[in-house]
C-alpha cells in the first residue's frame, strides 16, 4: 500500500475511535440526545473503504454509521453536534446519531431501518450508471440486514442492470442480542452472492490490507460496467448495541479476545514494521485525532439549539 494512504486510513481509523469514545462519554454525562451505536472496533473497514472514493461515489449507511460518515468526509465538529441535536450538525440536529446525511460528500445518509439503506443505493448506482459516470457506491449493512427481503431484492436488480455498486456486510457477530449462527443459514453469507450472479468474497475485517484487495477486485468491477460484488468483512463491535445495552449474550473473554485483535493497533504494527512510517509520526496522527475530537467537542457543547420557529423547514409533504 502506498504511504500516503496508508497514513490516511490510519488517521481515519483513529478519528473514528475518538469520536466514538467521546460520544459515549458524552452520552453517560447525559449530553446526547437518546442513545448512539457504537462503532468501535470495527474502524478499518469504514476507514479503507473512505480511502479509495471520492465524493462523487456514492454509500449509504446504517444505524451504526458514525465511522461510515467519517470516513467519508464528515467533519467531527459538525458530526458529534448532529448527535447533540444542535443547529449547527449535519441534519441541523433532526437526524440525530442514526440519520446523519451529507450530499456534498457523497453520503445517501444513515437509516434507522436495518437494510433500508440498501435499496438507496441501488437508486444512486442506477444514477451513476445512466449518467454515464466512472463512479460506483458502497452499501453498508450488517449481518442481521443479511436476511432483509430488502437486501436480495436489491442484490437482483443490480445484478440484472449490472450496476456499479457493493454490496459490504459488516459481520460483526451479532444482529442485536442474536448471534449470527443463531439466525443465519450460511457460515459466510457472501456463499449467498451466486444466487444472483455476482461474485462473493469473505475477509478479515479487521486487516487494512485483505479489505483493501478486495475493494479493489470489486471496485475494478464496477467501474468497467461487470456489475455488482457482494463483501462480507468479518469484524466484532467492542461495545454492546447500544450504550445501555446489558450484553448478557457474550462473556467478558470473548470481547477481551477481541479487542487483543484491536484493528488500529494491528495496522500501526503494520505501518512500521513495513517502513511506511516512523513511530513519531503515528504518535502525531493519534495526538491530532485527539485535538481534533477536543475542539470538535467545544464546537458541538457551545453550538445553539434549532429553534422552534423553523420546525417545518425542509420538510415535504405529498398529497
Amino acid at each position: 500500500m502506498e504511504r500516503e494512504r496508508a497514513l490516511r486510513i490510519y488517521a481515519t481509523m483513529n478519528r473514528i475511535r475518538k469520536f466514538e469514545e467521546k460520544a459515549v462519554q458524552l452520552f453517560e454525562s447525559n449530553k446526547l440526545r437518546g442513545s448512539v451505536h457504537l462503532y468501535i472496533g470495527e474502524e478499518a473497514i469504514a476507514a479503507t473503504v473512505g480511502s479509495r472514493m471520492t465524493d462523487q461515489d456514492y454509500i449509504t449507511s446504517t444505524h451504526r454509521g458514525h465511522g461510515h460518515a467519517i470516513a467519508k468526509g464528515a467533519t467531527l465538529d459538525r458530526a458529534l453536534a448532529e448527535l447533540m441535536g444542535k443547529a449547527t450538525g449535519y441534519c441541523k440536529g433532526r437526524g440525530g446519531s442514526m440519520h446523519i446525511a451529507d450530499l456534498e460528500k457523497g453520503n445517501l445518509g444513515a437509516n434507522a431501518i436495518v437494510g433500508g439503506g440498501v435499496p438507496i443505493a441501488v437508486g444512486g448506482a442506477l444514477a451513476q450508471k445512466m449518467k454515464g459516470e466512472k463512479h460506483f457506491t458502497v452499501a453498508f449493512f450488517g449481518d442481521g440486514a443479511s436476511n432483509q427481503g430488502t437486501v436480495h431484492e436489491s442484490m437482483n436488480l443490480a445484478s440484472l442492470w449490472k450496476l456499479p455498486i457493493i454490496f459490504l456486510c459488516e459481520n460483526n457477530g451479532f444482529g442485536i442480542s442474536v448471534p449470527t449462527w443463531q439466525s443465519t443459514s450460511v457460515k459466510d453469507v457472501s456463499v449467498r452472492a451466486v444466487g444472483y450472479d455476482m461474485p462473493g468474497e469473505t475477509v478479515d475485517g479487521n486487516d487494512v490490507l485483505a479489505i483493501d484487495a478486495a475493494l479493489d477486485r470489486a471496485i475494478t468491477r464496477a467501474l468497467a460496467g461487470e456489475g455488482p460484488t457482494y463483501l462480507e468483512c468479518k469484524t466484532y463491535r467492542w461495545r454492546g448495541h447500544w450504550t445501555g445495552d446489558p450484553e448478557p449474550y457474550r462473556t467478558r473473554e470473548e470481547v477481551a479476545a477481541w479487542m487483543e485483535r484491536c484493528p488500529i493497533k494491528a495496522f500501526r504494527a503494520y505501518l512500521l514494521k513495513a517502513k511506511l512510517a516512523k513511530k513519531q509520526e503515528l504518535d502525531d496522527i493519534e495526538q491530532a485525532a485527539d485535538a481534533e475530537m477536543e475542539a470538535a467537542t467545544e464546537f458541538a457543547l457551545n453550538s445553539p439549539e434549532p429553534d422552534p420557529a423553523q420546525v417545518m423547514d425542509d420538510v415535504f409533504f405529498v398529497g
